[in-house]
């Protein structure tokens, strides 16, 4: 452990240590990604009449047009990409499946061409996607087809991949009732019911469409949206809860009775368990065009919140049981590993070394600047240490750190309401604000007025409680004035974090002002010692520098995804490569960023460089993370314990945080640490900024078609 300590204190250490990191953990998920090369995995991109679809390839070996297999289409849920399907295209390539992960459209590398009306952007994306990737597969000479035309393929996904996969099967029966055949044999969803697909068809159209298919459906015990119970079946105490985020049965609520061909008088589903049943008639304007046709439905339930599905060993079993069910005497020959147990997986590893890759690349962007700040021109982002700033001692220096605190977990306690950007959700924190500010203006005024300060050294002091106060006040006040989605900001779920992030950045700045001018001035606190150092040279070196290091690390993740075909990840922590189009909308949001990175490394430090060296990085990790963290907890333990969550009504909001929170703690060391090495906030600053906006813009729905 000494060693290694001493290792990362050296800039070239640790940068060696980052590559081998990067390097041996690429290798090694390569290899399980490819199951020991047996697999050919290629990028495709193909074109449909709604825009272009992107994908990774999953090619057994010997599987092609001499050999043709069952091809598995599995896609992923909102806000994420292709790469989130790792298990199941794993798992089911390994067991000789061809498999096709799919971009839907405006995620990913994918891409909607068609106009979208104002407030549309929701229902395009998931409703073809799945079809079209069908339509694409069924063309290919390597999809196995029965004599009649009819091909062995299925179609799965996550969330609103799930809702697309009961679309394509929903569209491809209409389809063969003109052309005599189908090009979807199979499908399951996973994490999704029937109610957004009420927008195409009722569950009952969509249960007779289905017809002789074999067609399963994963539904989560702890699943933060889908598989509610109807308002009539609920109990009185159920009633009462206001929101989605509890407990759920699927199998006993009428909807999932109705899909295992049960009455809504039977007792409750099984889940795990196969029911014959009839499909029901298809009736169109009333006329029968097909009967009725037997076929086995399941349901599986394991006891998962929403984004834990994919990042399951139990749900990838459930995947891998449906599809050896599925298609069974349809494989081919040469698949000797189609009848592996479901609980022999190796997308797991895959994993593990995807995250052993990405803790080098956060390591590597840090090594990366020190030793570019070495060099001659950027040597001027080096400057002295400035002097610590004191909280005190005794009762007030407790009274400050309670304070400190309190501030930092301010953006967690009402992350909620500044997520969902609603200005009377925050009414407290704005009135919280205006008290502050009044009450500080109010003794610098009192305390001003005793010692006979002259007006010019007032004005001095609370124009700049002023102007914090009104700046936040403004953007609290008008929340559906800023971040609106459009053709400027054309990410829903980064315009949310975006906001909240201005808004900490000035809660932050407000309290470091108000302290600075209360207590931290008159107690001989230099303004240089928050790390704000005005020289044009140093500022200009440290931008220079952080972008050299983004750039290099971004370099070094295209060379690795070239060379061993992954990324670096951990299930909904990603760094991923991008297109002109997520850099173009990451420069957009680059600004908003700035404000809350740049306030956020002032305040870590103004508050921690007292401390020693390990105990201050932890202290920052701690504020920038831990109310966040904190939130997570109680919100999911409660619902594991109690089988309501801490805030029924949070869903996507709360799953958002489980990639800011670490990513916020990586933040922290990166603000502590890049001080100790130039003396102020801004390297940190500009490398954090520059980092994290273009990972969450490469990592979320982008509605390309909305750009200007």
């Amino acid at each position: 452990m000494k060693r290694l300590t001493e290792l990362l204190k050296r800039p070239h250490g640790m940068l060696v240590l980052a590559l081998v990191l990067i390097v041996a953990g690429s290798f090694l998920a390569g290899l399980f990604h490819t199951s020991f090369y047996s697999v050919k995995v290629q990028r495709i991109e193909f074109p449909t009449e709604r825009g272009t679809l992107t994908g990774l390839l999953y090619m057994p070996e010997g599987a092609g047009p001499q050999d043709p297999r069952p091809v598995i289409i599995t896609t992923h849920g909102y806000l994420n990409s292709k790469e989130m399907q790792d298990a199941p295209a794993v798992e089911m390539s390994r067991r000789g499946y061809i498999v096709l992960a799919v971009d839907m459209y405006d995620h990913g590398d994918s891409r909607w061409a068609e106009p979208i009306p104002p407030g549309g952007h929701f229902g395009t994306f998931w409703i073809y996607s799945q079809f079209d990737a069908a339509k694409y597969i069924y063309d290919q000479p390597y999809t196995k087809k029965d004599e009649a035309g009819n091909a062995y393929v299925a179609v799965s996904g996550h969330s609103m991949g799930g809702f697309s996969s009961f679309i394509a099967m929903y569209m491809d029966e209409m389809a063969a009732l003109q052309s005599g055949y189908r090009m979807i044999y199979t499908g399951i969803s996973v994490g999704s019911d029937f109610s957004f697909s009420q927008a195409v068809a009722s569950q009952e159209q969509f249960q007779a469409a289905f017809g002789s298919r074999t067609v399963g459906m994963i539904a989560a015990h702890f699943d933060e949206f889908f598989f509610n119970k109807a308002d009539e079946e609920k109990t009185p105490a159920e009633r009462a809860i206001s929101g989605t985020v509890t407990f759920k049965d699927f199998p006993a609520t009428a909807s999932g009775k109705a899909f295992l061909g049960l009455a809504p008088t039977d007792g409750p589903g099984e889940a795990g368990k196969f029911y014959t049943v009839d499909s029901g008639p298809v009736i169109v304007e009333g006329n029968e065009i097909r009967p009725s046709q037997e076929a086995k439905r399941i349901i599986y339930t394991p006891s998962e919140i929403h984004p834990w599905n994919h990042f399951s060993r139990e749900t990838t079993a459930n995947l891998i049981e449906f599809y050896t069910a599925a298609f069974q005497g349809v494989t081919s020959p040469k698949q000797a590993k189609a009848t592996l147990s479901p609980n022999n997986q190796i997308w797991w590893l895959k994993e593990a070394f995807n995250f052993v890759a990405l803790i080098g690349f956060f390591l590597l962007v840090p090594a990366s600047v020190r030793l570019l700040i070495t060099l001659p021109f950027f040597r001027n982002s080096v400057a002295p240490a400035p002097e610590v700033i004191s909280l005190g001692t005794g009762p007030r220096a407790k009274a400050m750190w309670v304070l400190i605190i309190l501030v930092a977990w301010l953006p967690a306690i009402f992350f909620p309401q500044l997520f969902a950007k609603t200005a009377s959700g925050v009414q407290l924190l704005l009135w919280a604000t205006v008290i502050a500010a009044v009450l500080s203006i109010a003794w610098l005024i009192y305390t001003g007025s005793k010692k006979q300060e002259g007006g010019n050294g007032l004005w001095r002091s609370y124009i700049p409680i002023t102007i914090m106060a009104v700046l936040l006040i403004t953007w609290l006040r008008r929340p559906e004035s800023f971040l609106a989605l459009g053709s400027t900001f054309n990410q829903p779920t980064t315009n949310q974090i975006a906001y909240w992030a201005v808004a900490s950045g000035l809660i932050a700045a407000l309290f470091n002002v108000i302290t600075y001018y209360l207590a931290g001035k008159n107690a001989g606190t230099a303004f240089a010692s928050y790390g704000l150092l005005f020289k044009p040279a140093v500022i200009v070196a440290s931008l220079a520098a952080a972008l050299a290091a983004v750039v290099t690390g971004y370099i070094v993740l295209w060379l690795i995804q070239a060379i061993f075909g992954v990324d670096f990840r951990l299930w909904t922590l990603a760094v991923r490569t991008f297109r002109l189009e997520h850099f173009r909308t990451a420069l957009r949001y680059l600004p908003f960023f700035f404000v809350f990175y740049l306030s956020n490394a002032v305040a870590l430090n103004a508050s921690t460089r007292g401390l020693k060296k390990c105990a201050s990085v932890l202290v920052a990790v701690i504020l920038n993370a831990g109310g966040l963290g904190l939130w997570l907890l109680y919100h999911y333990g409660k619902l594991f314990i109690t089988g309501v969550a801490g805030y029924p009504a949070v869903t996507l909001n709360g799953i958002l945080l489980f990639a800011l929170t670490p990513f916020l703690g990586v933040a922290a060391v990166y603000a502590r640490k890049l001080f100790e090495d130039t003396g102020h906030v801004w390297l940190a600053s500009f490398l954090n900024a520059l980092l994290f906006t273009m990972i969450t813009a490469a990592n979320t729905a982008t509605f390309w078609n909305l750009m200007s």
